[in-house]
């Protein structure tokens, strides 16, 4: 026929003249002639066109079937919800019953625009109309649901649908309910689905992917998958950085695997993977817990070494800082002491962790013999290492080696931090020492500002910190 050739060639302006030239020669279109017209505008979304071509049959006297209605569905424009609705009413007026793909062009225009719930409305009614839903309906609700961040939901819906059919959904489906549970932080659903489309479909996820399925392993603890996901990144030759690594690290953690993360920090090292102490600090958080935490994460770094591994200096640091937050300098030092027993070269963070210690403890003599070590070792001072001297020196009632340390910080271009001038400027005004005003200066030539609370001290002469709801904004921090 004709017409059906001009379709296949989306010739739809050629088909209406044909059908008009039909017309004017007494040749009355049926059914199928009209469904034809119906159907090249649906190609282009030609609604209007597609309206107009029901009206005429209308009025020819012939009745629309389901495909009629398919095609006027289809012409539409994806967000007319509200015609697509009366299309529906208008089925059930002519007592035309809904069929599988019926369902679907239904169901998609709704997922399309995130009508999720009259998605699901026109689902239900599948099954009790004794119809199968089809392979591109489900995508279409599942990914809807995934995208909107249901993703329990999603995997439910394609758990159903696989149930109950012999097709399976594609693998870009499961990939998007993939990056759903882990955007979710949905751990069940991530791992499970990660165990599909990685182990069972031999799918590669991207990075972004990667690093959220990383990021939900990190907060459950799911260590085992946190492996697998860096072992995938390996795959796609995507090269390790520090926060790849670092969840791993957190979720390992979460399970008290002290001697894997431990490992993994020397792991990190040996790969030219750059990370700093913040790598770290979920392994202090569970090592700083009590003083036998402590000593069991020395016991595991021994195992360690005498396994053949190396210990990194971090782990080592790890240690040494969780005594120093327990306040238990006896152990940090010990721990400073047996780092030749680790095989291990103290950096200046070791040295910087110890100087907290002995800050806190007040112990002047023993911070002077550890900067002593530190010099000795080659270590250059830094910021903080500077900062902490000026702290340790107002711990005592002769501080006048704060002003040293504060003068060589300043010799060698260093700033030093506002919590310093804080510390001498709260310490003098104590004391009634006047030279607090010439800091006062310094710290606001240095850009600082004189905080509420700080300002509060001063001029009540140390009686008082102002306001109560400011401490929780002005934390000193060396």
């Amino acid at each position: 026929m004709i017409l059906a050739s001009e379709l296949d060639k989306g010739n739809t302006p050629r088909m209406m003249l044909l059908a008009k030239r039909m017309k004017d020669e007494g040749i009355a279109p049926d059914l199928t002639t009209y469904n034809y017209l119906l159907q090249a505008c649906a190609k282009q979304n030609l609604h209007p066109e597609a309206r107009a071509v029901y009206e005429d049959m209308l009025a020819m006297g012939i009745h629309p079937d389901r495909q009629t209605f398919h095609h006027l569905m289809q012409a539409l424009d994806p967000s007319d919800i509200p015609t697509l609705l009366n299309y529906v009413k208008l089925m059930e007026e002519w007592s035309i019953r809904p069929n599988e793909t019926t369902y679907e062009i239904i169901i998609t225009r709704f997922a399309q625009n995130n009508r999720l719930e009259t998605a699901l409305q026109f689902l239900s009614k599948i099954a009790p109309s004794g119809l199968s839903t089809t392979l591109q309906t489900a995508s279409a609700v599942v990914r809807c649901a995934a995208d909107l961040g249901f993703p329990r939901l999603a995997l439910d819906l394609a758990d159903a649908f696989e149930s109950t059919s012999v097709r399976r959904l594609e693998s870009e489906v499961w990939v998007d309910v993939l990056v759903s549970c882990a955007e979710q932080f949905y751990a069940e659903g991530t791992e499970r689905v990660w165990h599909k489309v990685v182990n069972e479909m031999r799918l590669l996820p991207d990075e972004g992917c990667c690093l959220q399925v990383l990021h939900t392993a990190a907060r459950y603890g799911l260590s085992g998958l946190a492996l697998e996901v860096i072992e995938t990144m390996k795959i796609i030759n995507i090269v390790w950085r520090e926060h790849h690594i670092a969840p791993v690290i957190e979720a390992m953690c979460h399970h008290g695997e002290i001697k894997e993360a431990f490992i993994m920090l020397d792991y990190m090292r040996k790969n030219d993977i750059e990370f700093t102490k913040g790598t770290a600090e979920p392994i202090l958080e569970l090592v700083k817990k009590n003083t036998d935490a402590v000593d069991g994460a020395w016991e595991v770094l021994e195992t360690i070494r005498e396994e053949g591994h190396a210990v990194d200096v971090v782990a080592f640091n790890v240690v040494a800082e969780a005594a120093v937050a327990l306040k238990d300098l006896q152990r940090a030092v010990g721990t400073y002491k047996g780092a030749a027993q680790l095989g291990v070269t103290p950096d200046i963070d070791t040295y910087n962790i110890l100087l907290q210690g002995c800050a806190d403890a007040r112990h002047r003599e023993l911070g002077d013999r550890i900067l002593s070590d530190m010099k000795e070792a080659g270590i250059k001072p830094d910021r903080t290492t500077y900062a902490r001297m000026v702290h340790l020196c107002l711990t005592q009632s002769m501080y006048e080696d704060a002003f040293f340390y504060l003068e060589e910080m300043k010799s060698l271009g260093m700033v030093p931090p506002l919590a310093v001038y804080e510390s001498i400027i709260r310490k003098l005004v104590t004391v009634g020492d006047t030279r607090y005003n010439i800091a006062l200066e310094e710290l606001k030539e240095c850009g600082y500002e004189v905080s509420p609370r700080l300002q509060s001290f001063i001029s009540s002469g140390g009686a008082h910190n102002g306001p109560k709801e400011a401490a929780a904004t002005e934390a000193v921090v060396l």
